[in-house]
């Protein structure tokens, strides 16, 4: 999820005057630790779609059902004399979801479930097997944001790539004006905005969806009851974590847009092979 590492010297660029430079942009740990996120997201998104649909609500508090109105999200079936119709409900204001939330599938069999078949792992009703799932990669993830933390302090990748500049601020406004052109400048470093979104996913999605899995544990509130004060209950915490989930997802769309507009060969290069070729030189542009 993160475009940039290490730069070699100079000896180990190679120059093509119509294309520019190719210098060596991801490194290993980068580039091993990004594809174990990719699939890691991608397992714990599904299996946790999985483990949401044995109780398709969300609530703020410490408690939860029937007798207490503090749902925030509920998706639910209703009966009809046309059949059952999904219903998802958010903050009080109900809609008619029938085929994507609440009641999907086909007419003649409607699956009654909050997410539908297609996006759960499994694609059946098994909440054993899903939280299985989501547990092994739950941990697969936090392992290797401590390897990836460690390795990029070692080799400068979080001072030189994640954290912004005074200079990195100052070119916000221009950036974003860039980004809304899609204008973008292959310079084999990282611009203000990659470094804000990254830093953002990496210091306070990834925590904060680690931290409220372990909130939802009954064994870590036990051993950690503190964690059920900083986020106000463990179903105020299922809440935030589902909308971390969301926004990580969110991320993740503009992420793969950004890359197709950028250019998806040579991005996909460097993530594959460390490789990325930068843009030629110009006297016109002074980001060259």
């Amino acid at each position: 999820m993160h475009q940039g590492d290490e730069i070699a010297p100079s000896e180990g660029r190679h120059r093509s005057k119509s294309e520019g430079e190719l210098v060596y942009r991801q490194s290993l740990w980068t580039r091993a630790t990004h594809w174990t996120w990719v699939i890691c997201l991608f397992f714990l998104l599904f299996s946790g779609l999985q483990i949401f649909n044995a109780r398709p609500d969300l609530y703020i508090g410490q408690q939860s059902g029937f007798a207490f109105d503090n749902s925030i999200l509920s998706m639910s079936a209703v009966r009809t004399p046309d059949g059952p119709r999904g219903v998802t409900t958010i903050f009080g204001r109900e809609f008619d979801t029938t085929g994507v939330f609440g009641v999907s599938g086909t007419a003649e069999k409607p699956q009654i479930r909050g997410f539908p078949a297609a996006l759960t792992i499994p694609s059946y009703r098994d909440l054993a097997t899903g939280r299985v799932i989501h547990f092994f990669f739950a941990w697969l993830l936090v392992a290797t944001l401590f390897v990836w933390f460690v390795a990029s302090l070692v080799n400068g990748h979080l001072r030189r790539d994640i954290t912004p500049t005074g200079g990195d601020l100052a070119r916000l406004p221009q950036d974003i004006a860039d980004h809304a052109r899609f204008r973008f400048h292959h310079t084999g470093q990282y611009n203000v905005l990659q470094k804000l979104s990254y830093g953002i996913v990496f210091f306070v999605l990834f925590p904060v969806i680690v931290l409220t899995g372990l909130t939802m544990s009954p064994g870590m509130d036990a051993a950690w009851p503190w964690l059920l004060d900083i986020f106000g209950g463990r179903q105020t915490a299922r809440t935030i974590h589902f909308i971390a989930m969301t926004l990580l997802v969110l991320f993740f769309l503009v992420h793969i847009a950004m890359v197709i507009a950028a250019g998806p060969i040579n991005e996909l290069r460097s993530m594959v092979t460390g490789w990325y070729r930068t843009d030629p030189e110009s006297k016109d542009d002074p980001t060259q």
